[in-house]
């Protein structure tokens, strides 16, 4: 039996469960010490293993389709960013000062990876673009989602200037990045032939992230503070956002004269936001009594995407047209489940 399109993932549904065992089992203490000790060592060893997996040899060769690439990160560095901030007026009412912090810095990520190319697959889109697209924008994301974080959101951060900031995402996000980088020459080959299994090292990290994080809000309160008709809002607020990215990115990739299958690439990479680059941004970024809150907005937005790209991607699918293509060595991914789960 084919499993319900509206379902969530067990990747999200595992997510939903850890806040509500942080809403009843709150960590704290000498216990939430040493966990926060376990997720940043878990974050460093995921952005080593991004660096591992990213190859930039082949993210530089892909960049030649520089219209399109161009596009997908002009919208994911800068439209969304915009969109986020010029929306202030009427999102700050509704949701209240922590959850609009955590729009706007969903707006700030850089695209999936897999669920980019997985959607374009699906969609009989231009994968071999798509692969690229979505490679670059994961790996501009770690030098430019902090950098505008600290721009739009730099009263927010941790209660450090910009300085420490800047010191923190350095030692524990490029860091490990480029050791990781380094690393590739002798551990790439090992890597692409384990991706599943190391895709549980990421999962892992976002589950230590995501509870610590709860577990500190809750204890300070954030059920008091966030009632049921503001989460209400807050679905709803992220399924406009999402609608009104797939709507100005379809009309404006047809007027720029790109032909269908980069119009689906264009699409999906970059309405997309990765929760498994943003959870650990934030936990380097932010204090953990703002991160529940903040958190929020990314996994509304992230099972939102996923339902109605999908959906979106079935529609290409039954349209007219080939098949898509693939880039050299990009094997079919074919249309099962879709999700970000363990990939920026």
């Amino acid at each position: 039996m084919p499993r319900p399109a509206w379902l969530p993932d067990p990747f999200v549904l595992t997510l939903l469960a850890l806040v509500l065992a942080a809403s009843w089992l709150p960590v704290h203490g000498e216990a939430a010490r040493w966990a926060m000790w376990l997720t940043n060592a878990a974050i460093a060893l995921l952005f080593f293993l991004h660096g591992a997996k990213q190859s930039l040899a082949a993210v530089l060769q892909g960049l030649a389709h520089w219209r399109l690439h161009g596009f997908v990160l002009a919208v994911t560095f800068v439209a969304f960013p915009l969109l986020g901030w010029a929306a202030r007026p009427l999102l700050l009412p509704l949701l209240g000062v922590e959850l609009y912090r955590g729009v706007l810095y969903l707006c700030v990520l850089p695209s999936t990876v897999q669920s980019a190319i997985a959607l374009t697959s699906m969609a009989r889109g231009n994968v071999s673009a798509a692969v690229c697209g979505a490679a670059a924008s994961s790996l501009l994301g770690v030098f430019v989602t902090p950098a505008l974080v600290l721009l739009l959101l730099g009263s927010a951060v941790a209660g450090i200037d910009f300085g420490q900031a800047l010191a923190r995402v350095l030692v524990q996000l490029l860091l490990p990045f480029v050791l990781g980088q380094v690393a590739r020459r002798w551990l790439g080959a090992w890597v692409d032939r384990h991706r599943a299994l190391l895709r549980h090292v990421d999962q892992s990290s976002i589950y230590f992230v995501i509870y610590t994080a709860f577990s500190k809000a809750v204890v300070d309160g954030i059920w008091q503070q966030l009632p049921p008709a503001r989460l209400l809002l807050l679905v709803l607020c992220c399924s406009a956002l999402l609608a009104l990215l797939l709507l100005a990115c379809h009309w404006a990739t047809g007027r720029l004269g790109f032909d269908m299958p980069d119009r689906i690439a264009a699409l999906f990479g970059a309405s997309q936001k990765s929760l498994a680059t943003g959870v650990p941004i934030a936990q380097v970024l932010f204090a953990g009594g703002t991160m529940g809150a903040l958190l929020l907005p990314l996994m509304v937005y992230h099972q939102v995407q996923l339902m109605t790209c999908a959906a979106l991607a079935r529609r290409f699918q039954h349209r007219g047209g080939g098949p898509e293509t693939l880039a050299p060595g990009q094997a079919p991914t074919g249309s099962g489940g879709v999700r970000d789960g363990g990939t920026p």
